[in-house]
């Protein structure tokens, strides 16, 4: 073996070693943020926030800055993923509930008009099914806005107002459109990304709830969740017309494509289900028994498990993703929110 290669090996061993291992953030309403070993499968730390009610989150480019929203304390925490600590607050408003990242800016929603409660249920009890079509007062109360921060400066450059009660955010392919879905007024906004300007409303079925929203991974398709109707709509990605609606089991919220768009995944939170259809077709495949109140899950950066933070059930649930067949649940997570995962993988928020 001469120098040179010896070397390169001992070179190649230690950035090995100093690599970070996988790891999937999340939140806990009430312990702050978990810390899950992928390799282990284990709760291996939790990043304090304090009381701060910690919900959406989101991981910078290079994994180094986790972003996470804080209903209590109406901001986004800027955390350190290497030590934890929170190093920067952006003050954002009243109750700020989801987080994207994009292309160097952090979009986070919040709710100048609603109370912080859980949708659907009061805290500790069960979530309840909204009525489809229920004369509620979202439309008398502020319509939801969407911050947009800057993740070089810590600011925010501006906040665009969107409609009732704002909940998933998704991204055109080519990144000039971003679109919201509003729970409170049945629709999806489509604004420009960067300035904010919006470009169009689209309409959806009256007392749907849209919630959850992702893109085809061919760019073709969006694809919406009805929470209290029990479906999914495909939106054409050109027209935003209905292109499918197809049947749910109870309140669907978080839905994303696995690897290469062969399935769509949906958690049917009040049926504690995750669902599976063909990613082409849109046809059912299979149901799979989980947790309480699975809003949000990730795959695992090698595709080979799913990942589902179940807030009732103060755990995630890991499958395989192959099979559905469970793995393991991780508890000591109170009231788990979200998840995501470095390096990042297909899932519900990132």
């Amino acid at each position: 073996m001469t120098l040179a290669v010896a070397f390169a090996l001992a070179a190649g061993n230690a950035f090995a070693a100093d690599a970070p291992a996988p790891t999937a953030y999340v939140t806990s309403e009430k312990a702050g943020v978990g810390v899950i070993d992928l390799n282990q499968m284990t709760l291996a730390k939790t990043f304090p926030v304090g009381a701060d009610g910690p919900r959406g989150l989101s991981l910078n480019a290079d994994g180094t800055r986790l972003l996470v929203a804080n209903k209590n304390t109406r901001d986004l925490a800027v955390i350190d993923t290497a030590t934890g600590n929170v190093v920067n607050r952006v003050k954002i408003g009243k109750n700020p509930e989801y987080v994207r990242v994009h292309d160097g800016y952090a979009y986070v929603t919040y709710e100048p008009g609603e109370d912080g409660g859980p949708p659907g249920g009061k805290p500790g009890k069960p979530d309840k099914p909204g009525k489809p079509g229920a004369d509620d007062d979202d439309a008398n109360k502020p319509p939801a806005e969407i911050a947009i921060v800057d993740m070089k400066t810590w600011r925010v450059i501006r906040s665009v107002t969107s409609g009732h009660e704002t909940e998933g955010i998704a991204f055109s392919p080519d990144s000039d459109a971003m679109l919201v879905a509003n729970e409170g007024d049945d629709t999806v906004s489509i604004y420009h990304s960067r300035t904010g300007q919006p470009i169009r409303t689209v309409k959806l079925t009256a007392g749907g709830r849209p919630r959850g929203i992702t893109v085809s991974p061919d760019g073709k398709y969006y694809v919406v969740t009805l929470e209290s109707l029990s479906k999914f709509v495909v939106l054409d990605a050109h027209d935003f017309s209905v292109v499918k609606t197809v049947d749910t089991k109870l309140g669907p919220y978080g839905i994303t494509f696995g690897p290469e768009g062969q399935r769509l995944f949906v958690a049917a939170a009040r049926d504690k289900t995750l669902q599976v259809f063909d990613g082409h077709s849109f046809e059912h495949v299979a149901d799979v028994p989980v947790g309480q109140r699975c809003w949000h899950f990730s795959f695992t950066p090698d595709g080979t498990k799913l990942l589902l933070a179940c807030g009732r059930s103060d755990a995630v649930y890991v499958l395989d993703a192959k099979s559905y067949q469970p793995i393991k649940q991780i508890g000591d997570l109170p009231l788990a929110w979200g998840i995501v995962t470095w390096p990042r993988s297909d899932g519900t928020i990132d």
